[in-house]
């Protein structure tokens, strides 16, 4: 999932500031513009853990066109940051599921021709994630 980060530039004197606006309270710093962005990955997912731990909900992300308008992050540059939300969803649980042949097939192909999916399984449950997070 790409989480929208909005970067306050920062200068000789000031790092530059991380807001992760789909994630409240959740915020990072950086003194270069690369290492903004680095550690703003690891503040989302040390956000994500937290809210695991206290069993709330994982908020989906928001494209960052949704705040780029939004006053309080004027002047602001804009990052997206590749987190994957998977491993904060619980443990892997084995499961028998019924699918036509010729789909399975088709499913099959198509993660071979595309590494970003390391299986048939891999393919399922991010192209159901993807579903069930979409917003309407």
């Amino acid at each position: 999932m790409y989480y929208p980060i909005a970067v306050e530039p920062g200068d000789d004197q000031h790092a530059y500031g991380v807001i992760v606006p789909d994630l409240p309270g959740c915020f990072s710093a950086g003194d270069t513009l690369d290492e903004a962005i680095r550690n703003a990955r690891e503040a989302i997912e040390l956000h994500l853990e937290g809210l695991v731990e206290d069993l709330d909900v994982i908020p989906l992300a928001s494209s960052a066109q949704a705040h780029v308008g939004k006053p309080e992050f004027a002047g602001h540059l804009w990052a997206l940051v590749d987190v994957d939300i998977t491993r904060y969803l619980g443990k892997a649980t084995k499961i028998n599921v019924t699918l036509p042949a010729n789909l399975l097939h088709r499913i099959d192909e198509y993660v071979a021709s595309h590494p970003e999916y390391d299986s048939r399984s891999g393919f399922l449950a991010k192209t159901a994630l993807e579903k069930l997070l979409c917003r309407p």
